[in-house]
């Protein structure tokens, strides 16, 4: 991969840590809120419940893309990134432009998916 893509990647992951740290701030925030509001009936204890729940699972996603955001910029720093961790082989220049922290080129990550289906 060339200097300027591996930059331009970098820059986009960077961005993404930004914004997923802003978002899983905006959600303890939420879910703080949540537990401090006062709930009237059932109907509202059982909304905010569900709001909670909500809010913890997006964390929890966000949380995750944020752990695979820093390995790919570790990958980058130990120039090991655009290589796919199972066939060793580069992971197409399309395939990151719409995941950028992907670790896996399409056919490799078509056979993980079906093998985790499988189990």
């Amino acid at each position: 991969m060339r200097e300027h893509e591996l930059k331009h990647f970098e820059d986009i992951l960077k961005e993404r840590k930004v914004q997923i740290k802003k978002n899983i701030e905006d959600s303890m925030r939420e879910i703080e809120d949540l537990s401090d509001s006062e709930v009237g009936d059932e109907a509202d204890h059982a909304s905010v419940s569900t709001d909670r729940m909500i809010e913890q699972a997006i964390s929890a996603q966000q949380t995750r893309e944020l752990n695979e955001i820093e390995f790919a910029l570790n990958k980058i720093r130990n120039g090991s990134y655009g290589i796919c961790e199972m066939c060793e082989e580069d992971i197409g220049f399309q395939r990151l432009k719409v995941k950028p922290h992907a670790r896996y080129c399409i056919v490799c990550r078509e056979i993980i998916e079906k093998s985790a289906k499988n189990k």
